[in-house]
């Protein structure tokens, strides 16, 4: 653990002498939802290999840093950030605050509430590919931070600064189980929040603190052997699936959507499984949302006949019904942060539920 920041510690950063800049990657920094981050130069979802064999999509859009978290704490009364992108989505549907921007929150460390949102990290637009933003505090006292990374950005090199002689230490730890695992199309990137945030994994991380993996590719999660032999062998406390939007027709989801189901369930027979189907009732042609509806809940349905009591459905249609509905979307299908916050709500529950069952009954 490191006490003090100071010179031996980090790097001056060239605009300001009195900030000195950290290496992120070393303790007492911690990244949560990326892979192997302490061996690796770069920030990736998946090692290239696995992404490679996937598609040429995937193997772009795993270098997007959705999920990625860094968490540390610190009582300097300011917190630079320096970034520099590869690349960054410039689509018109999509904030550049939310598909490239970084925002920060205030943990609570002694688990009373759950972490709150205090800034993000502004940018230029001219320089949103290479930049430097600061937020500043009203005191200097310490803090437990936590900073999500872009969700459809890819970052190339990052460091945060901290003012020199003040504190840097571990970050809030998250609870004592394995990740959960979300795996989507561009909603569960975070396709189209406000800022990082506010994309519903997030929202149930700072929900349930419990730290999770983002496998949502936007237009190219489609159930793929290849990503499916990945997933089931990794570390999970929950799995989200959550791909109906990317699927290409009902009958490729038929096709995919039990494999997965029972890839996971064969090395993981015992943790919760939540399927969902796609959030846009609202903007669709009822008929094929329908259908593809059909197919996740028979999954779900024989699931529930063989035996398997831990499996949940939880149903798209149903998610942004209520007077708020056409608030609820960016465009024709991505949620605002509103659908976004109705989504989470739906998640947390069934985890809750299903983590929980001895404590809630109770």
């Amino acid at each position: 653990m490191i006490s003090i920041i100071d010179r031996s510690f980090g790097i001056p950063d060239p605009e300001d002498e009195t900030i000195i800049l950290c290496d992120i990657r070393k303790a007492p920094f911690r990244i949560y939802g990326l892979y192997d981050v302490s061996n690796r130069n770069d920030f990736v979802r998946l090692p290239g290999e696995v992404a490679k064999t996937v598609s040429p999509s995937v193997e772009y859009l795993a270098r997007n840093t959705a999920g990625g978290r860094l968490r540390f704490s610190t009582d300097s009364p300011v917190i630079v950030l320096r970034a520099k992108m590869a690349s960054t989505y410039d689509g018109v549907n999509f904030s550049p605050l939310g598909s490239s921007g970084f925002d920060l929150y205030v943990d609570d460390e002694n688990g009373r509430s759950e972490s709150r949102f205090y800034r993000p990290f502004r940018f230029s637009l001219d320089s949103i590919s290479d930049y430097r933003s600061v937020v500043e505090f009203r005191d200097r006292r310490l803090r437990y931070v936590t900073i999500n990374f872009p969700s459809y950005a890819e970052v190339e090199t990052l460091s945060v600064g901290l003012e020199a002689g003040t504190a840097v230490g571990p970050g809030k730890e998250y609870a004592d189980m394995d990740p959960i695992v979300y795996y989507g199309s561009s909603i569960t990137q975070g396709g189209c929040s406000s800022r990082p945030g506010n994309t519903y994994p997030n929202i149930v991380c700072r929900h349930t603190e419990i730290d999770y993996i983002n496998l949502g590719f936007s237009g190219a999660g489609k159930g793929e052997a290849e990503i499916v032999d990945y997933m089931k062998k990794l570390r999970m406390s929950v799995f989200v699936s959550d791909y109906d939007h990317n699927a290409p027709n009902p009958e490729h989801l038929r096709n995919t959507h039990e494999p997965l189901y029972r890839a996971i369930r064969s090395e993981h027979p015992d943790i919760p499984y939540i399927f969902m189907s796609l959030p846009d009732a609202y903007a669709g042609s009822v008929g094929r949302l329908n259908s593809r509806r059909d197919v996740i809940y028979e999954t779900f349905m024989k699931a529930r006949r063989d035996g398997d009591d831990n499996v949940y459905f939880i149903d798209g249609e149903s998610l942004f019904r209520g007077p708020y509905e056409d608030i609820c979307y960016a465009d024709s299908t991505h949620p605002t942060d509103m659908g976004f916050a109705f989504m989470a709500d739906a998640v947390t529950s069934v985890i809750n539920k299903a983590l929980f069952r001895d404590r809630i009954e109770k």
